[in-house]
C-alpha cells in the first residue's frame, strides 16, 4: 500500500511566519523546509516526496462560505491586523519547491478532504486542524506526533457534534451552552444520519434553515463544488 500525504500548508505557513517574525526571510525559508521535512520524515518512508506521494495544500482568493453565512460573518471575529512578515514569501517557497495545490473559491481544507475522499484508506491528512477529524482516513497531528483514524460513522458523528456546537475559531454560532460534553450526550446512540440529523434538529428548535447554514459551513467538501445538503430524512419534518 503507497500512502499519500496530504499536508495542510496553511498551518505550516503561518507557524513558519510567526516564528520567525523579527528574523530574515532566509530563515523564514529555512524554518518552513524545517516543518515539512518534520512532517515527511514523520509520514512516509520512500526517497523525497514527489506528488504521488506528499502533496501541499494553500488556500487562495475567495471562500464560498462568506456568501453561505448569514447568522454572522464567516471568520469574521478574526482580527484585521497585519499578516505575519514573511508569510506571502513562505508561501511562495512551498509552491516553488514542493508538490503543491492552492485551493481557489474555497479552503485547502476543501481541497484536502476532496483528495483524501479520492485516494481512500491511504489517504493521511496532516494537520493540526480538528475540523479534518469529520473525514475517514488516517490523520497525523504533527504538533502532537499523534496519530488518528477516523471511521465513516464516527466522521459523520464528529461533524454532527460540531453543527450542534458551532465553531468559535471560525465564528460559526452553535447553541447556546452546547459543548462537545452535551453535544455528545445529545447524539449518544445514534444508529444512522438521519437519526442524528433530527436530533440535531430538534435542539435547533426544528429551524432548518439554521442547521443547514451551519452544516455547510463546517461540512468539508468531498467532491469538486460540493455542499452540505441535509439527509432526504429531512422530508419527514415538512
Amino acid at each position: 500500500m503507497v500512502r499519500k500525504v496530504l499536508v495542510d500548508g496553511d498551518i505550516i505557513a503561518y507557524r513558519a511566519a510567526f516564528a520567525t517574525q523579527d528574523k530574515s526571510e532566509a530563515e523564514a525559508k529555512r524554518k518552513t523546509d524545517e516543518l515539512i521535512n518534520y512532517v515527511w520524515e514523520k509520514t512516509i518512508d520512500i526517497p523525497f516526496p514527489s506528488d504521488q506521494d506528499f502533496h501541499v495544500y494553500l488556500t487562495g482568493r475567495n471562500n464560498f462560505r462568506n456568501d453561505i453565512a448569514k447568522t454572522a460573518v464567516y471568520k469574521g471575529n478574526r482580527k484585521k491586523g497585519e499578516k505575519p512578515t514573511h508569510l506571502e514569501a513562505i508561501r511562495d517557497h512551498i509552491i516553488s519547491n514542493y508538490p503543491s495545490t492552492v485551493a481557489e473559491g474555497e479552503e485547502a481544507d476543501d481541497a484536502i478532504a476532496i483528495e483524501a475522499t479520492n485516494i481512500g484508506p491511504e489517504a493521511v491528512i496532516a494537520s493540526i486542524d480538528k475540523d479534518f477529524l469529520q473525514v475517514p482516513c488516517t490523520h497525523y497531528n504533527f504538533t502532537k506526533d499523534e496519530w488518528t483514524t477516523v471511521e465513516e460513522f464516527e466522521g459523520l458523528k464528529f461533524f454532527y457534534t460540531q453543527v450542534l456546537t458551532g465553531d468559535s475559531v471560525d465564528n460559526i454560532v452553535g447553541l447556546f451552552r452546547v459543548g462537545p460534553v452535551k453535544a455528545s450526550k445529545i447524539l449518544d446512540g445514534i444508529t444512522s444520519e438521519c437519526d442524528a440529523y433530527l436530533r440535531v434538529l430538534e435542539e435547533y428548535d426544528n429551524d432548518v434553515d439554521r442547521v443547514t447554514e451551519n452544516g455547510r459551513l463546517l461540512w468539508l467538501r468531498r467532491s469538486v463544488g460540493d455542499i452540505w445538503e441535509p439527509p432526504v430524512c429531512a422530508s419527514d419534518q415538512d
